[in-house]
């Protein structure tokens, strides 16, 4: 039997696990929100995309091949197929679209969501022992059924609780409670089947020779998450919000309301007015309200009391 060791590094790969998976879950719960607020189907299946990226690639897949960073075996080096790991990464994100699909078409009952967490759960577990299939390493890989059990249990409760609250979190704080509470299950799925791994170690076989070490995917899984957090951040905040729709409903709606002859009609002209209510009064103006409505006219010269004052 070889020893098992989870944490080679210590807590830093279960700690940064968790906040991929975190960081993950906000980032699915905002775009499954806009799911519902979508106009049409077009958009409506784009975020559901993006959603499924955030959930199954960055909040799941993301966080596995992270805790995988620290797990080592005494007396063997551990490779991955690289096809494998691909296909986890698939499988991961497919099933978690394929449950956005289920829960995000029409009204959410209980049977929707149940299928669609029972399929996403699924999928989640598969993911979790294809990447672990994934492993080439100097010995045969066991499992305690029990606790495989177990773990696919809580991936199916954990599945259809994060495919509840992305159909039901709206904004602010919810959603980031929400999201620490799936990192919590995410992650105890995850250790919870690795709990079940045993490894019975090869007498007199040298190390694998098919597969990747680790650092060798390290950098390009890195660079995929980092670009795919990028751009889920530049999604969202390109993407109008409820608040600019509403907005711009407004002001739309302000506009139509204005009357084109309303618009057509010239404004008053408040120095001819006063000049008419003058001419029609019976009190001379010689150098009053008529003078001044000259002041309007091109060329019109400046108005004088020189010629009217009798001591100059």
């Amino acid at each position: 039997m070889g020893e098992i060791n989870h944490f080679e590094y210590g807590w830093i790969t279960p700690a940064l696990s968790y906040a991929l998976s975190v960081l993950g879950s906000v980032l699915g719960l905002v775009c499954a929100g806009r799911i519902r607020t979508a106009a049409g189907a077009g958009q409506r299946m784009w975020w559901g995309l993006l959603a499924a990226w955030a959930l199954g690639g960055t909040a799941i897949w993301a966080m596995h091949f992270m805790a995988m960073l620290g797990f080592a075996v005494s007396g063997t080096r551990i490779r991955y197929d690289v096809p494998l790991t691909a296909a986890s990464t698939v499988i991961a994100v497919g099933a978690v679209g394929v449950g956005l699909a289920i829960v995000g078409t029409g009204r959410l009952t209980a049977p929707r969501l149940l299928a669609g967490g029972l399929f996403t759960g699924a999928g989640v577990a598969a993911m979790h022992y294809t990447g672990m299939a994934a492993m080439r390493l100097d010995g045969t890989l066991g499992y305690d059924r029990l606790r495989v059990t177990l773990s696919v249990v809580v991936a199916l409760v954990a599945a259809t609780v994060a495919l509840w609250l992305a159909m039901t979190v709206r904004r602010g704080v919810a959603i980031m409670a929400s999201a620490l509470v799936m990192g919590v299950a995410v992650n105890g799925m995850h250790f919870t089947g690795m709990s079940a791994l045993s490894v019975h170690l090869h007498d007199g076989a040298g190390p694998p020779n098919t597969g990747t070490e680790v650092s060798g995917l390290l950098v390009p899984i890195v660079l995929a998450v980092v670009f795919g957090v990028v751009g889920l951040v530049y999604a969202l905040l390109a993407a109008p919000s409820d608040d600019d729709r509403a907005g711009a409903a407004y002001v739309a709606s302000r506009l139509d309301g204005v009357s084109p002859a309303a618009e057509a009609e010239p404004a008053p002209d408040p120095v001819g007015l006063r000049a008419r209510s003058a001419s029609d009064s019976s009190s001379p103006d010689p150098v009053g309200l008529r003078a001044r409505s000259t002041l309007a006219q091109p060329g019109a010269q400046f108005p004088s009391r020189r010629g009217t004052d009798p001591r100059r």
